[in-house]
């Protein structure tokens, strides 16, 4: 999102956008219980205090930083939605810590697979409602589309790890949920990648692709030869896509990096 130039807010109304995101929260923290216990019951206690603790520790992050960095005297529609769509993630989040703490082997189909799939494709279906909301509200921050990026990244791992432990799916599955953090941590060894990079359409649409897939690999009794040929089809656009971008930010890297 392209962030508007704005007179920054005094210290009480910075307070105020942090409250009023806190108080979010608590809907937000609403939601996941209740999604938990509606549709991952079986999941146990456990799972769902983790999932929540997952919403928790987000949105806490996420308070803190809009405290700090977010430069408006509103909060904003978009800022909702992606706390909504953190919630959402985190009640994803649940099955899988069932799952982990029950230390079971793939089943295949189980009866939240299709609350998993309905949850999902709602969480996507409002991904890029926060970016037209702020937009639209002139309050479209950096601090905004991180947030939404790290909700995006969150919820790719997520998927990539339920399709393979609750649903079965091959373990090539996995690498769909790490490219981000693959790009961050090759960041840490190489700063540049850290550099700016211009908006680019075609990398939304792979992103897309890359969650609809996963979506689709929830699918119960999903054959294992189709799953790996979508993946590598995916992990194909992927490539292009963050190759694309380490090779722009490779040729603009400051001088002093460049041996």
């Amino acid at each position: 999102m392209t962030a508007v130039p704005v007179a920054a807010p005094g210290p009480s109304a910075a307070r105020g956008v942090a409250a009023r995101f806190a108080a979010l929260a608590v809907g937000g923290l609403a939601i996941v219980i209740g999604l938990g216990m509606l549709a991952f019951a079986a999941a146990g206690p456990l799972a769902l205090a983790a999932g929540a603790g997952v919403f928790v520790v987000g949105a806490s992050v996420a308070t803190r930083q809009l405290h700090r960095h977010h430069g408006h005297a509103r909060l904003g529609g978009a800022n909702a939605v992606t706390l909504l769509r953190l919630a959402l993630v985190s009640s994803l989040s649940i099955p899988l810590f069932g799952a982990l703490l029950a230390g079971a082997a793939p089943t295949g189909p189980t009866p939240a697979s299709l609350a998993i799939i309905i949850i999902a494709t709602v969480s996507l279906s409002l991904d890029g409602v926060d970016g037209y909301l702020a937009r639209r509200q002139r309050l479209a921050t950096p601090i905004g589309g991180r947030f939404d990026m790290e909700v995006d990244s969150v919820f790719a791992l997520v998927l990539a790890v339920l399709a393979v432990v609750v649903g079965g799916a091959p373990w090539l599955v996995l690498l769909l949920g790490l490219p981000r953090y693959l790009f961050w941590i090759a960041g840490a060894i190489w700063p540049w990648l850290y550099g700016p990079l211009p908006p680019r359409y075609s990398g939304k649409v792979v992103a897309v692709i890359q969650m609809i897939t996963l979506i689709v690999l929830q699918l119960p009794g999903l054959p294992h030869p189709l799953a790996i040929a979508l993946t590598v089809g995916v992990l194909g656009a992927l490539g292009w896509s963050f190759g694309r971008d380490i090779v722009y930010l490779w040729r603009r890297r400051p001088a002093a990096e460049r041996g």
